[in-house]
């Protein structure tokens, strides 16, 4: 592995130029903090060249809080920082696919800028809940070692109050939202333009969340919402007699969205409690309504609605079934050709006298002891049981809940990237690699040191 960039990618710059290609008028000069001159964007220009499509006024729709700008100029801003390898540290040096990298993770995102831009398949984060104990963040103020002795907390090396999140703050919300935001938009620069990203997160925030997220991304790649059951605790239990505020949390949520619309998932399976032995007989018609999706089959052609297929395969399907009944309907069942031609022919058909809808249109489903998957993830749980694994630290995430999110048609060769492991640790790694279980083990010590390092693992 090599030494990465001092300096990290000067993404506003780049920005600059790409408005100076598409508006050249709209570029002027101004100085810098140091007295020199740089390119600049005329925001009074660039209105009236987009003076159509601008918004004037305070009424128009937007999510926003304190702090949003700054955040906005946070993430934007380079840095001046490097990575040390930690080979000593390390698990198999010379022949690891897998990086981990300690250190602040915002810092680290903008690093990886200079390797990484747009080539990361997949993000899986697990950031802080903001459950008022999970959240520490960097109050920008120095203090001195007697002043942090009378006062609870923690602070970096350099003397960075960092103070936990707490709902008595009266930025709560606030403070959790820039620095969610803050990384995510970095974050969106490393992946692929079908890349995907897949983000944990509970009641507390989650309405936020989701608002950041669709300004980020856009709301055309927001995906899916899956709901993953969680531990039912008991804790109501001693208050029952007398009423409860509320009924236990039974399940935390995990919001994917893509990059743009060249992400599609490979179908995810679950088994079924009860297998169908036969297969059976479905309507060919849909409620989805596409024009040209409506075409003559079997003599029937509908008004509304759309056909499941386009025409060449249903006409193909028609064609598979009429081989069936011709050659082999006397020697096995439907199921039984199925198997014989290796569950690759589908088979479409129509009612005699046109009975049901859309003129008893059917394609036949064959038998499957699987179904796929749903956006209730019932069968799974959010936190793994502590007991499973020998770790630091309690409710770790669920294992087999992101061996499902691996199997997303991501390609033996993708980059896997999870940003808050730990508050402030990076992993990296190849979708065709096994993380070791050490990355979990370094966790608690990682919390708040500051980025020098990384190591494989």
């Amino acid at each position: 592995m090599e030494k990465m960039r001092l300096e990290s990618l000067n993404l506003t710059s780049q920005n600059v130029e790409k408005i100076e290609a598409l508006f050249p008028n709209c570029i002027t000069e101004s100085k810098d903090e140091n007295g020199q001159l740089r390119k600049s964007v005329n925001f009074k220009m660039l209105k009236q060249m987009l003076s159509e499509d601008i918004v004037d006024g305070e009424e128009a729709y937007e999510f926003t809080w304190v702090g949003k700008k700054e955040s906005i100029v946070e993430a934007n801003k380079p840095i001046r920082k490097t990575l040390r390898p930690a080979p000593e540290e390390s698990v198999d040096w010379d022949n690891t696919e897998n990086l981990y990298i300690e250190g602040d993770n915002l810092e680290v995102l903008k690093l990886l800028q200079e390797s990484y831009l747009g080539k990361v398949k997949m993000i899986y984060i697990d950031p802080p809940y903001n459950t008022g104990n999970d959240f520490i963040y960097n109050d920008d103020f120095k203090v001195s070692n007697e002043e942090y002795a009378e006062e609870s907390g923690e602070f970096d090396e350099n003397g960075n109050r960092m103070f936990k999140n707490t709902d008595s703050n009266g930025r709560f919300h606030s403070d959790w939202c820039s620095m969610i935001y803050s990384r995510l938009l970095v974050a969106k620069n490393l992946l692929r333009e079908d890349g995907v990203v897949f983000i944990s997160i509970d009641d507390n925030e989650v309405e936020n969340l989701k608002k950041l997220c669709n300004e980020i991304f856009g709301e055309l790649n927001f995906r899916n919402q899956i709901l993953v059951r969680r531990r039912i605790k008991s804790l109501n239990a001693q208050f029952a007699d007398s009423g409860l505020k509320s009924f236990n949390v039974g399940y935390e949520y995990v919001l994917i969205y893509s990059k743009s619309s060249s992400f599609l998932f490979k179908p995810l399976r679950v088994n079924k409690e009860k297998a169908s032995e036969k297969g059976s007989w479905n309507v060919f018609w849909s409620n989805a309504d596409r024009p040209t999706m409506r075409y003559e089959l079997l003599g029937f052609t509908p008004e509304t609605g759309q056909w499941r297929w386009k025409r060449e395969a249903a006409l193909k399907a028609i064609e598979n079934y009429n081989v069936y009944l011709n050659d082999f309907s006397e020697k096995m069942t439907l199921e039984e050709y199925n198997t014989y031609t290796n569950g690759k022919l589908n088979f479409v058909r129509r009612i005699e006298n046109g009975i049901g809808k859309n003129g008893g249109v059917q394609y036949w489903v064959a038998p499957s002891d699987t179904a796929l998957r749903t956006s209730n993830w019932t069968d799974l749980e959010v936190s793994q049981i502590a007991k499973d694994i020998d770790l630091g630290f309690t409710n770790p995430k669920n294992i087999r809940l992101i061996k499902e999110f691996l199997k997303t048609d991501l390609g033996s060769d993708s980059i896997i990237l999870d940003f808050f492991s730990g508050f402030r640790v990076i992993i990296m790694t190849q979708a065709n690699s096994q993380v070791n279980t050490r990355v979990l083990e370094l966790l608690p010590k990682f919390k708040i040191k500051k980025m020098n390092r990384w190591c494989a693992v």
